[in-house]
C-alpha cells in the first residue's frame, strides 16, 4: 500500500492512498496535486473522505467526486463500515474523538493518518471539551507497534519543538528530531513521537518531575495528561 503526501494552504495535508490502479483522497484539499498524480500514475480515485469535517479538510472533497466519479465517505460513514477495500488492500477507520465529535483515524499498512488528533510533535486543540475522549484517542494510538508512521493533518513540526524545547532546554532528542524532518514528507514513527512529544511522554519520569515543579496534578496518567495539556 502506498501513501502520498500533498501540502495545501500552508500547513494542511492532503493524503492519496493507492495500490496498483485504485485509490482513496484523504482531506483532498489538493485537489490539483492529486488529480495530477492521479493522472500520471493511471489511478482510478474510487473514494474521498476527511479525518473530520472542519472546513479546512473539506474543501476538496466536490472537485474530486465531481472530476473523478469518486464516492464520497463521511467520517462517520467510515467508522459505520471500519474498513475499506483499495484493491486488495484493507483500510481500518477507528473514531478518534478529541479535536472534533467526528475525529477519525485511519489504520493504512504500517501507517496511521490521525489527521487533527496527534501531528507530528504535538497533538490537536480539544475543542469538544472531552478531554477524556481525547485522551482515549490518544492511547487507542499508543497501543500501535513503535515503528508506525504517523501522519498527520497539518505540518505543524517547527512551533511543536520550539514549544518542546522551552519546556526541556537540554532535551537530547530534539535535534534528531528536526533533523529528520522534511517539509516535503511530514511523518514520524510513534518511537520517535514517544521521545520528544510533550502530550505523550505524560509518563515519562523526566516530564512528570517538570509537572510536579510546576505544581501541576500528577496523580496519574490522565491527570498528568491533562496536566500537560493546560501547559502553554
Amino acid at each position: 500500500m502506498h501513501i502520498v503526501q500533498f501540502r495545501y494552504a500552508q500547513d494542511n495535508l492532503s493524503y492519496l492512498i493507492y495500490e496498483n490502479n485504485s485509490a482513496l483522497a484523504v482531506d483532498g484539499g489538493a485537489v490539483d496535486q492529486i488529480l495530477a498524480f492521479a493522472r500520471r500514475q493511471g489511478l482510478k480515485l474510487r473514494y474521498v473522505t476527511n479525518t473530520h469535517s472542519h472546513a479546512d479538510h473539506t474543501p476538496g472533497n466536490r472537485r474530486l467526486v465531481e472530476e473523478t466519479g469518486a464516492e464520497y465517505l463521511s467520517p462517520a460513514d467510515l467508522v459505520r463500515r471500519k474498513t475499506l477495500l483499495i484493491d486488495r488492500e484493507t483500510i481500518h477507520a477507528h473514531p478518534t474523538p478529541g479535536h472534533s465529535l467526528d475525529s477519525i483515524t485511519l489504520h493504512a499498512g504500517h501507517a496511521l493518518i490521525t489527521g487533527d488528533l496527534l501531528f507530528n510533535g504535538t497533538v490537536g486543540n480539544c475543542f469538544t471539551g472531552d478531554l477524556k475522549g481525547f485522551f482515549n484517542s490518544i492511547q487507542w494510538v499508543l497501543r500501535f507497534p513503535p515503528e508506525t508512521i504517523i501522519y498527520a493533518g497539518h505540518d505543524y513540526v517547527r512551533e511543536a519543538m520550539a514549544f518542546a524545547r522551552r519546556l526541556e532546554p537540554d532535551h537530547p532528542h530534539i535535534d534528531a528530531f528536526m533533523k529528520a524532518y522534511d517539509p516535503a514528507c511530514v511523518r514520524s514513527t510513534l518511537a520517535q513521537e514517544l521521545k520528544v512529544n510533550p502530550y505523550l511522554r505524560f509518563n515519562d519520569p523526566a516530564m512528570i518531575r517538570l509537572l510536579e515543579k510546576k505544581g501541576l496534578n500528577v496523580a496519574d496518567e490522565f491527570r498528568r495528561w491533562t496536566s500537560l495539556m493546560s501547559l502553554e
